[in-house]
């Protein structure tokens, strides 16, 4: 019975197979288990890789859609704005660092191939101006983030210099005037070395030290062995009011051939104020008994206002008070002597405009070097880890057709100038002072 129940209730595989399964059918059967088997094997390989693929940081996709939403030109300037997108995601989404990220970040803007369109960190002096031209007209930037900001106000530490990095070093391509850099006797051409032991860096050599000396090492010519060790004191710079304090400390007198040359030189024309200042320098401060003037726009920030030309062009009719000590104060509302405008690859924006004018309507020689051609409009954004967007959000044309983006202004008198270890040589200023000196002379 045993034996019997056995033979009904547990039949062998061999019985079964042999009863119910034909060995062709059988080996269709082992090579269909066989392959699931590899099927799910590779499946489960890939998994780890497939769930390791990251999507790209919060401020990739917010940089991509504040341009998708505010680009001045819906066509992108040609470019198919969502194929950056994936072009740059995967790139964005492995970034190892906030440096490289912007890196990624700044490649996919340079598709667009418009100017007044990049991507500013706080590791760069140029997002803290930035933030200083555009906070004073934007509610959104009225609020700054605390983490870098922590006093809450608009503030960096720094030596008052404009840098430019060439084959890997770091070269002083400005000096603003009356600045601790200037102070340290920092000139235009310095390579950056070190400072205080550490590699030269724009923002993080000064960070957390205002008021402290730092030992800067830098190089005046190719030479190692002309290096040599600076002190400078950096301290908290405002860029509300740092570049209005540069312009009063650049205007000046220069005696020349017997006359008088004034010079100012405008790191920055965005904002009323610097042309106000001007202005009250030609007609009643420094530089109102000049014999002519020499107004140098190189580097820096853009901004004029479009009546910024109005004070060459004026006519009108000068004002001469007679008080009881029969002294004679003239006064003119206009400036009708001789004028010169220095331009550089680094006079942007509405400099362009203006040295575009000083040649349109035969105010004045422009000397330098070819603007860069980066006329158009412009809007900071904050992103929301506190970096800052700057957006073309307008095109511009002058006089109904001109369009000077991608173009530039080339000067009626060129002068080369190589930055790189010039010792503090301007060749382009003194070209300027010579062609106004002659001009000058021949009234």
């Amino acid at each position: 019975m045993g034996s019997a129940l056995s033979m009904v209730f547990m039949p062998s595989s061999k019985s079964i197979f042999a009863q119910f399964v034909s060995p062709r059918s059988l080996k269709k059967f082992l090579i269909l288990i066989i392959a699931t088997l590899l099927l799910s094997f590779f499946s489960w390989s890939l998994l780890p890789t497939i769930s390791t693929i990251a999507a790209p940081p919060k401020v990739f996709e917010q940089a991509w859609k504040t341009i998708n939403d505010n680009f001045f030109d819906p066509n992108f300037n040609g470019v198919n704005w969502k194929a950056m997108r994936e072009k740059y995601a995967t790139q964005a989404a492995v970034a190892q660092s906030p440096e490289e990220l912007s890196g990624v970040i700044n490649q996919m803007l340079a598709e667009l191939n418009t100017s007044h369109t990049r991507f500013y960190t706080p590791e760069e002096t140029a997002y803290y101006q930035l933030l200083g031209i555009f906070q004073p007209r934007s509610r959104e930037l009225q609020k700054l983030p605390k983490s870098i900001f922590p006093r809450g106000k608009l503030e960096y530490s720094g030596i008052g210099i404009f840098t430019q990095n060439t084959t890997g070093k770091t070269f002083v391509s400005g000096v603003m005037e009356g600045s601790p850099g200037a102070q340290a006797g920092l000139q235009t051409g310095d390579e950056l070395i070190s400072a205080d032991g550490r590699p030269f860096h724009p923002v993080d050599s000064f960070k957390d030290k205002a008021s402290q000396p730092v030992k800067l090492v830098i190089q005046k010519t190719a030479d190692p062995k002309t290096q040599k060790e600076l002190t400078v004191t950096p301290k908290l710079l405002d860029p509300l009011t740092m570049f209005l304090d540069v312009q009063k400390a650049s205007t000046q007198v220069l005696q020349q051939g017997g006359k008088k040359i004034g010079y100012v030189h405008l790191w920055s024309y965005a904002g009323d104020q610097y042309q106000e200042q001007l202005e009250e320098d030609l007609i009643y401060g420094k530089l109102r008994d000049a014999d002519g003037l020499l107004l140098d726009l190189r580097g820096g920030w853009g901004g004029a206002p479009l009546t910024a030309l109005n004070i060459y062009t004026a006519r009108g009719p000068s004002l001469t008070s007679i008080p009881r000590s029969r002294d004679r104060y003239t006064i003119r509302a206009h400036w009708n002597k001789p004028v010169v405008m220095l331009v550089n690859e680094g006079s942007r924006s509405a400099k362009e405009i203006l040295a575009y004018g000083f040649q349109q309507y035969k105010i004045g020689t422009v000397v330098g070097a070819k603007t860069p051609g980066a006329v158009v409009a412009g809007r900071a954004f904050l992103m929301e880890d506190g970096n800052l967007l700057y957006c073309a959000v307008s095109d511009v044309y002058l006089d109904g057709n001109q369009r000077l983006e991608g173009k530039g202004v080339t000067p009626d008198i060129e002068v080369p100038f190589t930055v790189e270890y010039a010792q503090g040589a301007d060749p382009q200023k003194d070209r300027a002072i010579a062609v106004l000196l002659q001009q000058i002379q021949q009234r």
